[in-house]
């Protein structure tokens, strides 16, 4: 057959690193510190809500509303409304999506044409780009960068967006910018002046604000998440895409969701109903359980919300001090599961443009017991040899 049988969309966007990461753990049997999933269960309550919902009769294992069942949008649109500040429309102003991946996927194709440019801050989750160029839209990057004069780069708080370099990338064609906070794979938690800085240039240009804030409930160190969307003339043009399998630790569950004003969201549904439809209604059920225990909840100890950092926090702590050992630089997280380290000290040959990477990236959620430490650490002592 001479006829080309793929669409030029997805021409240079086939390779996928998750697919590449899990299929070189799995040919060398090695610890996956690259991809984000928890090695632990999800919390018992929201396991116990799983198993009373496949157990709930006929209407749990059937068609649920198309846009997200109906106890779940409600319940996200009361947690949230008293976060940003202001009343969510459950039926409006939510999309319940698989996963956060799809959630990405139906405000990218919604929103993005071509020709349009969309402005991604770098270090970004791999999917950003590939989503980009599918609806024909060009990529703008801008780089966080090490804050200048601080010294050793120790903390993902030393990173930072320049406000002049920023405000450059704005253009006529300039549709949307795309923030992740907490950042994937950095770490870094955007403080409110430099969301108030981000928002300026969203209104003074008229453009979306595209916030993938998947690991919210993941801060340490008494760093607090401000969603954008809470700033002043920012709920009007922010769509923010949220995660029960990152909120719960139960990223098989694939139930995310976009949330953001009625008169954008209706677009993300047109896209949802022409492509996936529907989300598994029995999951969708347990994560509105889950969400209304931790509304009970909210702000005490009793909150998953609470104690699931505390718990990584120790893990990151961990894993730091293994990537010491063997000669890396870890930045401190200041939330997500992921840590970058500097391997600028490795006697590595980064003569080849295709291998010049200065900083590489682990999951921490993965170390948990002394034997894997000592993996990780001989397995980079004969990387650095």
């Amino acid at each position: 057959m001479s006829r080309k049988l793929h669409a030029r969309r997805i021409e240079g966007i086939d390779k996928n690193i998750w697919v590449e990461f899990s299929q070189l753990a799995a040919d060398y049997k090695a610890v996956n510190l690259g991809q984000g999933f928890p090695d632990f269960s999800p919390p018992h309550f929201i396991q116990e809500a799983f198993c009373k919902a496949l157990n709930g009769g006929f209407s749990k294992h059937q068609y649920t509303r198309a846009f997200g069942h109906p106890n779940l949008v409600k319940i996200l649109a009361k947690f949230f409304s008293r976060i940003v500040g202001r009343e969510i429309d459950p039926m409006e102003d939510i999309l319940v999506s698989v996963g956060a991946y799809q959630a990405l996927f139906c405000t990218f194709q919604a929103l993005i044409d071509e020709g349009d440019e969309v402005i991604i801050v770098e270090p970004f989750f791999d999917c950003y780009q590939p989503m980009v160029m599918m609806a024909g839209g060009t990529a703008i990057y801008v780089p966080l960068k090490p804050r200048e004069g601080c010294g050793p780069v120790l903390s993902s708080a030393d990173w930072v967006l320049s406000p002049e370099e920023l405000a450059s990338k704005f253009s006529p064609r300039t549709k949307a910018i795309v923030i992740n906070t907490p950042n994937n794979p950095l770490g870094k938690v955007y403080q409110q002046e430099e969301l108030h800085m981000i928002a300026d240039l969203c209104i003074k240009h008229d453009v979306i604000c595209i916030s993938d804030e998947v690991y919210e409930w993941l801060t340490y160190d008494g760093t607090k998440h401000v969603k954008i969307a809470s700033l002043p003339g920012m709920w009007e043009r922010t769509v923010t895409i949220g995660s029960a399998g990152k909120t719960f630790s139960a990223t098989g569950w694939k139930v995310g969701w976009a949330m953001g004003p009625g008169h954008i969201l209706k677009h993300l549904k047109t896209v949802h109903q022409n492509s996936v439809y529907h989300c598994a209604t029995a999951a969708q059920e347990a994560v509105a359980v889950g969400s209304q225990r931790e509304y009970d909840v909210f702000g005490t100890e009793g909150s998953y919300f609470q104690q699931l950092p505390k718990h990584l926090h120790e893990k990151r702590l961990r894993l730091a001090d293994c990537l010491k050992s063997v000669g890396l630089k870890p930045v401190l997280p200041q939330g997500g599961y992921f840590m970058i380290a500097d391997i600028s000290n490795l006697n590595v040959d980064l003569a080849d443009p295709t291998k010049h990477v200065k900083y590489i990236r682990f999951c921490f959620v993965k170390v948990f017991l002394t034997q894997e430490q000592y993996y990780v650490e001989h397995k980079f002592k004969h990387f650095k040899n």
